[in-house]
């Protein structure tokens, strides 16, 4: 399949202002002391990146029609756009929690009440939306990496960064393990008992372990953005040891890849076909580890899972995240060129939803087919920035965002 995936709330798309001088509305909650307006800008402006990487992995040319400059736009979009959704929806979750400093009491009920609801309506959506177009959809993976986020949220960025470089050293092996034994009757014997599976086709198997984005290896990602979002990413000392940090994670984990597993250790799963950017893990079609050698545990090609692609694609996400914070800090006339722009990042639900309704409504070929014309994606893009630059003149959030934050206004009840 070729959906890659995701947004920043939803992935965590949610309630972001409109691009002009202003902070995020999530981050409008109680927040850290006098965050740097590019400080969620530049977030924003990262998460319209994830948008438009997610569009070339759907309706761009496949990796195989592509060469030079157009073949590695194509690459870096394919699995990191998603990773890079999944990152900026833990920095997301986190600003609802309070960002820097953790909400407490009842406030801090409040938050994860706002959390759980939206996570459930996420899940909802994301199951209606597969019944249509099949276990690519992401929005259901997230509502499931909001919950288990939920005990989390009040942790110190140091404790989250642990617990992140934990998971993604340890479950794409723990996964190969279980996925090993779940052998094909296993499989169907669970999805037969499960009413999302038959509802939608992606049930609670594929939600945690072999759908497109397993949960068991993509909170990594999710605990990642939450330690993030604990940083003052204003402060210079701050992006430069991020920087660095992002540059050593991709150089490392990426090196060590093609030293172990040789030239074809960053291969993408979309060359094969199978995939086109969409699967989390390394079975592209979900659940065929059986088949696999161990010794794919040694790649980091695109949404291949491994320690290594995770680690790797952290990297990139960190490097995409600080790169877009300093360039909206320190190049204001870039910054207001770039507004039509970061609108996209400020409603990533809607442009994420968006894009399906429209390919659907249009007949747009997908990125797996074998058009080789970058028009179709040209015009989505054009499409999403037009459309997100006049909506943000007259209103605060996008569509969906606006009826996100509605279903999550019972949470001031919580006592």
């Amino acid at each position: 399949m070729t959906k890659s995936q995701p947004l920043q709330e939803t992935s965590a798309p949610q309630e972001n202002s409109p691009p002009q001088p202003r902070t995020s509305p999530e981050s409008a909650a109680p927040a850290s002391p006098g965050p740097s307006m590019g400080r969620l800008v530049g977030v924003d402006l990262a998460r319209a990146l994830a948008v438009f990487g997610m569009y070339v992995v759907h309706i761009g040319p496949p990796l195989s029609a592509t060469d030079g400059v157009a073949s590695w736009i194509r690459y870096m979009a394919d699995g990191h756009s998603s990773v890079l959704f999944a990152t900026l929806a833990g920095f997301s979750l986190m600003l609802l929690a309070g960002r820097r400093e953790p909400k407490t009491g009842l406030a801090g009920r409040q938050a994860k009440a706002r959390i759980a609801i939206r996570a459930v309506i996420l899940l909802a959506l994301g199951t209606a939306m597969a019944m249509e177009y099949g276990g690519v959809i992401i929005l259901g993976f997230y509502g499931v990496y909001f919950l288990l986020a939920l005990p989390l949220v009040r942790l110190s960025a140091r404790a989250l960064a642990i617990i992140a470089a934990a998971f993604a050293l340890v479950t794409p092996q723990l996964l190969f393990a279980l996925n090993s034994l779940l052998s094909e009757s296993v499989q169907q014997s669970i999805n037969a008992r499960d009413p999302l599976h038959r509802l939608s086709g992606v049930g609670v198997l594929d939600l945690l372990l072999t759908g497109f984005y397993p949960t068991i290896t993509w909170m990594s990602f999710v605990i990642a953005g939450m330690a993030l979002a604990r940083l003052d990413l204003s402060v210079t000392a701050v992006q430069r040891r991020l920087a660095a940090l992002g540059a050593a994670l991709t150089v490392a984990a990426y090196g060590m890849s093609l030293l172990l597993a040789g030239p074809a250790a960053l291969n993408s799963l979309a060359e094969g076909g199978s995939s086109s950017g969409g699967s989390g893990s390394m079975p592209s079609d979900g659940g065929s580890f059986p088949d696999m050698p161990a010794s794919l545990l040694l790649t980091a090609g695109p949404h291949s899972g491994t320690t290594f692609d995770i680690i790797g694609s952290v990297g990139v996400a960190v490097l995409v995240i600080v790169g877009a914070t300093v360039a909206m800090d320190r190049l204001p006339r870039l910054r207001r060129l770039a507004k039509p722009v970061i609108a996209v990042g400020t409603m990533s639900l809607t442009a994420y939803v968006g894009h399906f309704v429209a390919q659907s409504v249009l007949s747009t070929p997908a990125g797996t087919g074998t058009q080789g014309s970058w028009t179709p994606l040209i015009m989505y893009v054009l499409g999403a920035i037009v459309f997100a630059a006049v909506w943000s003149r007259f209103f605060r959030r996008g569509p969906l965002e606006y009826l996100l934050n509605l279903a999550t206004k019972p949470a001031k009840h919580i006592r």
